[in-house]
């Protein structure tokens, strides 16, 4: 069994920062992708960020300039830090955890909300 949990979400002000951050635990020989989503009301959930185990981070063009994913491999976490927010950036932020050569796994998500 895997569990994913996320912390960090609430309201800020536009232009403002958060960061958020996740930890993977249970039964993990190794993560091969961790990541995080988002869902706004009435809309899909969108990738926001992914970090591989080796190699180069992805980020949506939404974000790019704007957010940055960083990792821990040793410890299985996470984390998001989100600058120069804007209200579109209002959604349930999501933790992904894709174990190698096995499924992935969410966290229950996290709300954070934009706005003056």
């Amino acid at each position: 069994q895997v569990q994913v949990v996320e912390s960090g979400g609430g309201l800020v002000q536009p232009g403002g920062s958060l960061r958020l951050s996740c930890a993977a635990s249970g039964s993990i020989f190794s993560i091969s992708t961790m990541g995080w989503y988002r869902q706004a009301p009435g809309k899909e959930r969108e990738l926001v960020a992914t970090i591989p185990s080796v190699g180069s981070t992805n980020y949506a063009d939404s974000v790019k300039g704007r957010f940055t994913i960083s990792r821990d491999n040793a410890k299985n976490t996470v984390s998001l830090q989100m600058n120069s927010l804007k209200p579109e950036d209002t959604a349930v932020y999501y933790c992904n955890a894709r174990l190698t050569f096995s499924r992935s796994y969410w966290g229950q998500g996290t709300q954070v909300t934009v706005s003056s």
